[in-house]
């Protein structure tokens, strides 16, 4: 039987990446919700750059979370509190 050939790829991005501080965010917004909805569904993805947070994604939930403050805090807490 002849030897078949593989290649392995991986992809790994370290603190302070882009796609880190976005799973943050993403995270704390379902946090937040679930603590108060816990049948709650939550599809929630975050796309970052300098100065800019953007949310999307499918929630459905009875309750209210305020994802402005969360996203705010939650690249505060990272430690970005500087844009330039």
């Amino acid at each position: 039987m002849p030897m078949k050939s593989y290649l392995f790829t991986s992809e790994s991005v370290t603190e302070g990446h882009p796609d880190k501080v976005a799973d943050q965010i993403s995270d704390a917004i379902l946090d937040a919700i679930l603590k108060e909805d816990p049948r709650a569904r939550v599809a929630c993805e975050c796309l970052v750059t300098t100065g800019l947070a953007f949310v999307s994604g499918e929630i459905t939930t009875e309750c209210y979370v305020d994802m402005p403050t969360i996203v705010r805090e939650t690249i505060k807490e990272i430690g970005y509190n500087d844009s330039s």
